[in-house]
């Protein structure tokens, strides 16, 4: 981050590094609940993603109230964001073979990088160097190992050959939808995020109008799966992405982007544990590449730090 970044900024990404941890569990938990359908499991999700708004107001102060103040346009971006980007998402999962639909899916961390560009400079915006593009670089190469490497479930997904580029271009769309929905929320920076609550109620309406047009309801069974929706609907998808709504609009946009290619790296690693994958040589390889492009994607952060130690010499 540049010299001059405040503390409510450096506070801001650090929420944005919590968000993305919490993601990195979404592989493992909702792999409990593997029979529950697709759109169904997003409007339980976000059900309990809108109540968790009523926990964040109380963690923040941000007053239900003023959500009556927010643009329509936030609303539409939100549900855009959110809706659209699990949309298509689980149609790629469902008409492509899934390491390469999650491969190009996980283009969106080098789109916010890229993306964060265009931002003006009031925003945030500032032109890309060439530590930036290397590190984007090297961190989407890290993740194309560990997806190529063969997550676990990976054969399944393809629902025919016929279908397949139609799985493409869904999971390009979800990379286009989270990471221009990711840079535009930085111009709503006056919007409470607090608004989460409610982009989280609507998707959640979308979800369960699609499930029961498309999908045979199945409850979930037992305590186990009722529990890892719970933590599903208030974590990963949950509060996270109030923490990402403020990172976005706050915190430093392209950090975060870089960083967020420790996600498909650390859900790996969380499916390893829970015996669901094996640790191999390329895995090891990949954590590499990945930490190395977070580090000179970081370039900013080391500068500015040189710079404050040079002032004080």
């Amino acid at each position: 981050m540049p010299p001059e970044t405040t503390a409510e900024q450096r506070i801001a990404t650090g929420l944005g590094l919590v968000a993305i941890l919490l993601w990195s569990s979404l592989a493992a938990v909702t792999s409990a609940v593997a029979a529950v359908p697709p759109f169904e499991l997003v409007a339980l999700s976000f059900i309990l993603s809108t109540l968790a708004g009523i926990g964040w107001a109380l963690v923040t102060g941000e007053r239900i109230g003023a959500l009556r103040d927010v643009p329509a346009a936030y609303w539409l971006l939100g549900v855009y964001g959110l809706y659209g980007y699990h949309a298509a998402y689980f149609v790629a999962l469902k008409t492509a073979p899934a390491v390469e639909a999650n491969l190009i899916n996980y283009l969106w961390p080098l789109l916010i990088v890229v993306l964060s560009a265009f931002l003006p400079r009031a925003a945030g915006g500032r032109p890309l160097r060439w530590w930036h593009v290397a590190g984007a670089g090297l961190g989407f190469t890290g993740s194309a190992l560990v997806l190529a490497g063969g997550v676990p479930g990976s054969a399944a997904g393809a629902a025919g050959t016929a279908a397949v580029p139609l799985g493409y271009v869904a999971a390009f769309a979800a990379a286009v939808i989270w990471s221009t929905y990711s840079v535009a929320s930085r111009l709503f920076t006056g919007v409470p995020s607090l608004a989460v609550m409610g982009t989280s109620a609507l998707t959640a309406v979308a979800a369960l109008l699609t499930s029961l047009a498309v999908e045979t309801w199945v409850w979930p069974a037992g305590a186990g799966q009722w529990l890892a929706i719970l933590f599903q609907g208030l974590g990963p998808v949950g509060i996270a992405f109030y923490l990402w709504d403020r990172a976005m609009k706050r915190g430093d946009v392209r950090l975060v982007g870089i960083a967020s290619y420790v996600t498909p790296l650390l859900s790996t690693f969380g499916l390893t544990l829970g015996g669901g994958a094996v640790a191999t040589p390329l895995l090891w390889a990949a954590a590499v590449l990945v930490t190395a492009g977070a580090v000179l994607g970081g370039g900013d952060l080391w500068l500015a730090g040189r710079g404050a130690l040079a002032r004080k010499r």
